[in-house]
Formats: C-alpha cells, structure tokens, sequence
C-alpha cells in the first residue's frame, strides 16, 4: 500500500487553504549526510517535504503560493546529469518532477537563487521552518536582502516570516485511511520480526544476531530501513531505556527486551515486546510482566475519542505503582508512592507518543495548556515499563537487573483503537508456547 499522487496533491491543497493570502511556503528536502570519507549515510527524505511531494531525492525545495495563476506549486530539484546518475543512481530532473509528481512548475536547484527573489517580490507572508536547514535559512536572508535593494525599484520584500510546522504539524497528526493502512502494514511487518526474534532466541546467542535476524525479517518484507536503532538488550541492560549497544551474550535466566520497528514508505512501526532468553519466566520475571501487562491493556482500554492524553499515563502510573506496592517492591500508600515520585525509581518515562513518518511524530500534547483529547485518526504507542536497577539496594537481591517494556501501535478509531500490532504474542502462556514449539 503506498500514499497515491492524487493523495500528496490534496495535501498540498489543504496546507494552502490553511495558509494567509499573500504568502508563500517554503519546504526544503533533506540532504545527502557523510558518514566518513567518502561514505555518506542512506538517504531519508525529510518527512515534511515527503508529506507533500512523495519525492524521495536529495536537495530540493518546494515552494508553494496560493493564487499564483502560473501554477500554486513550484520545485527546484537536481537536474539531469548522466554522468553523475551512472555513478548514483536515475534523478527525475525538472521534467520528471512535473510529469510524475504533479507539481505545476520545476527548475533545477542550480537556478533558485536566480528566480526565487523573483517569486517573493510582492509576498507579504513567508511560511518556513526557521532553524531546520542551516544553509537554507542564510539563503532566505540573501533573497530577502536582494528584494530590499530594489525597493526604490518597486520591489516588495516579505515582512513576515511564520513558523509552518505547527500548520502541517496538525495536518499530520490525524492520519488519512491511506496512512492508516500503511501504519497497519507496518505494524504487522514488525510484528514478524518480533515473532522471528522469539522463534530463534537461546541461550548463548549474541544480541546482535537477534538484531539481525529482526533486520533481515524487515528487509525480505521490502523496508530496508529500521524507523530506529534496533534496542536488543539482555539481563541487565534492559535497564537502559535507549540501549543499542547490542553487544553482549544472551544468558540462560535472563529476560532480553526489543524495541525494534520497521520504516514503510516512510512510516514508522514501534514495537517493544520482552520474553526469557530460554523460554520460560521465572517466579519474579513473571510477576513484574504480568503487572506490566496488566497496566498497558488498561490503558489501551482507555484510548478511545475524548480521553485526555494525560488519563492514559496516569492509568500506567497508577496500576504499575500498585502493583509495585503489592508486591513489596514499594513501602508506601499509593498516594504517597504516586505524590513522592516513588515509582519514578522503576518507572521513569512516559506511557507512549505520537507515531507516525516520525518514530517520536509531530503534534502537540497539550492545546491552550490544556491536555489533548484523543481523535480518530491518531496513531499512539502505549508503552508502559518496570526497570529494576541492578544497584537497587531498597529491593531484594531477586527482583535486581530485570527490565521489562511492552509496547504496542494504537490507532483511536470511531468506536475506541485497534492495535495494529497485535500479531507479535505478548502473553506469558503464548511467549512460552510459541518459543518452545520453535
């Protein structure tokens, strides 16, 4: 499933309804990145640009402007070049971007400075996203400063420069039923590589080879890229939230948790699921995986139209601290484990985010201060954890060094969420069974 020509139009659309008259937007494309010498690292488009064009190269600008009877949309791109296309690959060049992409109007990149003063001549209002592109916003102040040494000439510089991330924030946030399918494919894709991990896992593998396999799994479905580093983290280091070492031996006793999710035509999948490196949950690992689990189908059960953001983290603040507190690892009343930060020694993140092109996506929490209340459309992760530091002298010697996050892909729909993940096993008896039928 990929997002159609006519779908990248129609956002262009709406983002122009929403947009001042007299004004322009200007969206650059992300650029080539050097890793060393003469290695660069793989592309990925910037996921506003890729939004609105679905153009997936290097170095290029969109300019949108409403009203302009010569065309609304207008692209610099890298020209043709066949010498540097046998070394790296086909560019679409100004005639592809207008044949195929439906942009009414493109020159090569080498041109902008050329014609784009031209362009905001007479422009009251530019759109633009200051701070994003270094190199870029030294060029909008070199246009701006060429219309000002003509204004005796009747040149009109722009006067205004608004930030367009908060326009395009918000279209972002609610997905489309195109989106939603894409997240849905994505979702399920990363569900098979957790399956995978889970299938193959024993005692004495490398964390690696586990990354591995999740990669490889991701690559034969068609998405070459994971959204994130891949998090495999045995015994202890699943204590690290954001680990990606993934260097140590897999133990015999040990949980090991994954936190991995593939990239689909741009779109981000986010899984977390823990499991025993040898199949099988003690005594302590079973409990603490239980209350986290416990606590994450409660708040999903919660996500629904109307709900605050903020409900859904209190809910995971709530039952993961009782059950702290049931099973001695807190001294405490709730309130006063709750009001004093207790559970923050085990539980120090928040229950989810947005999630979208962008692994962490765009879109505000809260609106006028105020928490936002869930939509249909919105893509969130719940992700509820229980870390027990190896260090922690406050608890006995046998809840030490177990990490434990489960997370899952949550669409808010009409009638409440789906969860687009649901095919990797998250119950203890289900993780048992299908890593000892492996």
């Amino acid at each position: 499933m990929k997002i159609s020509l006519e779908q990248f139009a129609q956002r262009r659309e709406q983002l122009m309804d929403k947009m001042l008259p007299g004004s322009i937007a200007i969206i650059p494309a992300a650029q080539m990145k050097q890793r060393n010498s003469d290695v660069e690292y793989p592309f990925r488009q910037d996921s506003h640009f890729y939004y609105l064009t679905g153009f997936n190269e290097p170095d290029a600008v969109l300019l949108l402007i409403p009203g302009r009877t010569a065309g609304e949309s207008v692209m610099f791109c890298r020209g043709r070049d066949k010498l540097m296309e046998i070394w790296n690959g086909y560019r679409a060049g100004p005639e592809g971007v207008v044949a195929d992409y439906n942009i009414a109007e493109a020159h090569t990149v080498d041109e902008i400075d050329t014609l784009l003063p031209a362009l905001l001549d007479g422009i009251s209002r530019i759109y633009y996203s200051i701070g994003r592109d270094e190199d870029l916003d030294q060029q909008v102040r070199h246009w701006l400063n060429l219309i000002r040494q003509n204004v005796r000439k009747g040149a009109v510089a722009p006067s205004e420069l608004v930030m367009i991330d908060q326009l395009l924030n918000e279209m972002r946030l609610i997905k489309t039923d195109a989106e939603q399918a894409v997240m849905r494919e994505a979702g399920e894709i990363s569900a098979q590589g957790h399956i995978k991990a889970m299938q193959i896992c024993k005692p004495g593998m490398m964390e690696y080879q586990l990354e591995a396999e999740i990669l490889h799994s991701f690559a034969m479905q068609g998405c070459r890229q994971p959204a994130y580093s891949t998090i495999v983290g045995g015994g202890i280091n699943a204590c690290v939230l954001h680990y990606i070492e993934n260097d140590q031996v897999l133990n015999d006793g040990d949980l090991v948790l994954i936190d991995a999710g593939c990239e689909l035509d741009c779109y981000a999948g986010d899984i977390t699921r823990t499991f025993p490196v040898n199949g099988c949950f003690s005594a302590e690992q079973k409990a603490l995986y239980q209350l986290v689990l416990d606590t994450q189908k409660a708040c999903i059960d919660l996500a629904k139209p109307g709900t605050l953001w903020d409900e859904v983290h209190e809910k995971s603040v709530q039952v993961l601290t009782q059950g702290l507190i049931d099973l001695g690892l807190l001294k405490g009343s709730l309130e006063d484990e709750i009001d004093g930060g207790g559970y923050r020694d085990f539980y120090m993140h928040r229950v989810g985010h947005w999630l979208g092109m962008d692994v962490h996506d765009v879109g505000d929490y809260k609106v006028d201060d105020r928490w936002r209340p869930l939509q249909p459309g919105m893509v969130m992760t719940v992700e509820p954890g229980i870390y027990v530091a190896a260090d922690n002298e406050k608890v006995e010697p046998r809840w030490r060094g177990i990490g434990i996050r489960i997370e899952d892909d949550v669409l808010i729909t009409e009638q409440g969420c789906e969860i687009l993940t649901a095919s990797v096993p998250k119950e203890i008896d289900e993780i048992e069974a299908m890593m000892a039928s492996a």
